[in-house]
């Protein structure tokens, strides 16, 4: 984190090198743009003055013009009147003073002339040089305007860029900050993780090395103890077979087929014996196939994960031997009958010279493909072979055997492979020929495609031996007591036997084991017990504490409220007598029966009698009803508290339940949300540091095209101001107006 905090320190420094820098670079163009701004005011004013001498010339220039035309006028008139004299003087003769007047005149007459046509020059290259100039200020005008608000704008923008790039770093600041201060906090939380992944590979390894040297100890005892069949690899054996069954029917099929159609159509005209007896035999190839697919298919359903398999104890195995075999003979009888039938194709009058050569190649194809399943032949009867006579040591060839077997099914492949490639080879020229049938090339790709399948499946089989090598020339690992020999039917039955008894007997005397809870986790459950436990005494001490003090209220309540209900008694008693006194009062005064003072005396006797006499029998029966009140009541509220105290034992138990289910949920989700918080983190410092990255390099690029536009800016400046000089010197070289003589 202190490398990662230098580099953002240096960051920092560096933008704000760069930022100077720039800011150096845009000073000086404000500065030079201010400077070509007063020198180009300067020009203004120097072309404003002689703007104002060529004004003074061309008035006095114009005054001047005023005056000649006056003069030219009066010699003009002059001339008239000259001109008018001299025709009258003609008409008395010419005189040769005459004569010299006329000379004269015509002279001046000349020299005005010249002096008109100069007059008209000049005024013609006064108003040209007047339109330019006039053109050319308003040109510079036009362009003092743009550079003043082009200058304008990159003061703006100068301005704004400053106010930017200082809000920018106090913000980096900001976020260097920042960002040290959760470069600090993850790096303090990756040591910690780091200790904990450091522990997590200890533990890791630990138990790698545990269990390996498990897997290693149990593999020995299962390769040495437990016999172990893979139908899986019998059963991808078969289907290979089954496909090359299919594809051996095909080709015979197709053959058989061909032989009818070529070299002799046999609906048109009958075919050789010697195809006929071909064909013959050709048809019977599915009682020679067939029973391939199914000795395989009888061999691997007597390979099951019960059985010990070795080459002693399948005796399915002879049954493919001798099916496999018939069809070796099969091949071998027919194999004479191939040879001539190409031979006949040979002596075709149609049959080219690339015909002839290619059926020689096919026949040598089928001589090897014969020779070749003649050598299979033999490797299987060698496999079969222990299973027939039985050997007390073993048979120890059957590892070259199974090599020898897996080389010689490559050598099928090529063979096969070969024999499709001439055969594609020969149905592509016999396509050629004039006399050739859409029978014979539908039949012909058919034999084809029978021997492309035939390909593949020799491909497939012959690879799947290869792979599977080391499966079949492994040993068993297991064998009779003392390590020499190997099993036979009857030992590979007898252990098959007593392995099913043992495994009975294992079953039968082993026990199902109580579960258990693990030490770490009882341990943890015993605190949280005894805390439970501690915390259950002090709730039940605050309860029983609480019950007695409901019950001293429940008690002061009940006493309370018989006190209310005894003076409410006594008030209706009070009042009733107080009734009665005032209805005696009343029939006393109204009766006049005794004075006002009596019947006084005898009201207020009557209390003193009250307090003197015995209780009687109605208040003998309050008391009673009273005790009897209180004690329903007394045993009502005991219900009431034992319904109360059996409540609350029984939420006291399930809050403890509900806490201590809280207290793991809790604790999970703390544990969950401390992940979560360390992901999102890491995340989080992922991003800041790209979004970093990114903008120092979309700062660095604003830089640099700051730079650009600010180059450009001056390339801009430096052309205008050579445009500038370029139309000084053009002003400076024309040449000035020349008066006119007066």
């Amino acid at each position: 984190m202190d490398e990662i905090s230098h580099k953002i320190h240096k960051i920092a420094m560096l933008l704000c090198f760069d930022l100077r820098a720039q800011n150096q670079v845009l000073k000086k163009g404000v500065v030079d743009e201010q400077a070509s701004s007063t020198s180009l005011k300067e020009q203004m004013k120097q072309r404003e003055q002689s703007l104002r001498k060529v004004e003074q010339e061309m008035d006095s220039l114009s005054f001047r013009n005023q005056q000649l035309a006056k003069r030219v006028e009066l010699l003009q008139e002059e001339l008239a009147t000259s001109q008018a004299k001299g025709q009258k003087s003609k008409n008395k003769g010419d005189s040769p003073s005459q004569q010299g007047l006329q000379q004269t005149q015509v002279v001046f007459d000349e020299d005005l002339q010249k002096k008109i046509q100069e007059n008209e020059r000049l005024h013609i290259q006064f108003y040209e040089a007047d339109e330019q100039h006039r053109q050319q200020e308003s040109q510079l005008k036009v362009q003092l305007e743009e550079l003043e608000r082009d200058h304008e704008q990159h003061q703006a923008i100068v301005d704004g860029l400053t106010s930017k790039y200082m809000d920018t770093i106090e913000r980096l600041q900001s976020v260097q900050a920042r960002l040290e201060v959760k470069a600090q906090t993850l790096e303090r939380e990756s040591n910690e993780c780091r200790v904990q992944t450091e522990e997590c590979q200890q533990q890791l390894r630990k138990c790698q090395s545990e269990l390996n040297r498990q897997v290693k100890q149990s593999s020995c005892v299962i390769q040495e103890k437990v016999p172990f069949n893979d139908t899986n690899v019998a059963g991808q054996a078969l289907g290979f077979v089954q496909d090359i069954v299919v594809a051996l029917l095909n080709f015979h099929s197709y053959t058989e087929q061909r032989v009818h159609i070529y070299p002799l159509d046999s609906s048109i005209e009958p075919i050789s014996p010697l195809n006929q007896k071909f064909s013959q035999y050709l048809h019977e190839n599915a009682a020679y196939v067939r029973p391939l697919e199914e000795g395989l298919v009888q061999l691997h359903q007597s390979i099951t994960e019960d059985t010990v398999t070795v080459l002693e104890t399948v005796g399915k195995l002879k049954d493919f031997a001798e099916h496999f075999t018939s069809y070796t003979h099969f091949l071998q009888k027919i194999l004479p009958y191939q040879l001539k039938s190409l031979e006949e194709e040979c002596r075709a009058p149609l049959c080219t010279s690339s015909l002839i050569s290619k059926n020689q190649e096919l026949q040598s194809g089928m001589k090897r493909i014969t020779s070749v399943f003649d050598k299979l032949h033999r490797y299987i009867i060698l496999l079969a072979l222990p299973s027939e006579l039985y050997h007390p040591t073993g048979l120890t060839y059957s590892s070259a055997v199974f090599t020898q077997l897996a080389a010689c099914l490559h050598s099928l492949h090529d063979a096969i492979k070969e024999m499709s490639k001439h055969y594609s080879q020969k149905a592509g020229l016999e396509q050629q020929l004039p006399t050739v049938t859409q029978k014979l090339c539908t039949t012909n790709e058919c034999l084809l495609a029978s021997l492309g399948m035939l390909t593949n499946s020799t491909d497939k089989i012959a690879t799947f031996f290869s792979n599977n090598l080391d499966f079949f020339t492994s040993s068993t690992g297991y064998g009779p007591r003392g390590g020499v020999g190997v099993l036979n039917p009857l030992q590979a039955e007898s252990m098959l036997g007593n392995k099913k008894k043992a495994s009975d007997y294992m079953q039968a005397i082993r026990k199902p084991r109580a579960e258990s809870v693990p030490y770490r986790e009882a341990l943890l459950n015993r605190r949280v017990l005894t805390s439970s436990t501690e915390s259950r005494q002090g709730l039940t001490q605050q309860v029983v504490a609480s019950q007695e003090k409901i019950a001293r209220l429940e008690q002061e309540k009940e006493h309370w409220l018989l006190e209310t209900q005894l003076g409410r008694v006594r008030l209706e008693k009070e009042s009733q007598r107080i009734q009665d006194l005032e209805t005696q009062l009343s029939s006393a005064l109204e009766g006049g029966g005794g004075s006002p003072a009596s019947a006084l005396s005898l009201g207020l006797g009557s209390p003193v009698g009250m307090l003197t006499t015995t209780p009687t029998n109605e208040e003998v029966r309050d008391e009673e009803s009273r005790e009897q009140l209180i004690k329903t009541h007394y045993m009502a509220r005991v219900g009431e508290l034992t319904t109360q105290l059996q409540v609350s034992d029984s939420k006291a138990v399930n809050f403890h339940a509900e806490v201590r289910h809280d207290t793991h949920v809790h604790k999970h989700t703390l544990f969950k949300d401390m992940d979560l918080l360390f992901c999102r983190t890491q995340g989080r410092y992922m991003g800041n540091k790209d979004e970093l990255a990114t903008t120092k390099r979309s700062y660095k690029e604003q830089l640099s095209m700051m730079s650009d536009h600010l180059c450009s800016m001056n390339e801009t400046l430096s052309k205008q101001r050579e445009e500038i000089d370029i139309l000084k010197l053009s002003g400076k070289v024309q040449s000035p107006l020349t008066p006119l003589p007066q």
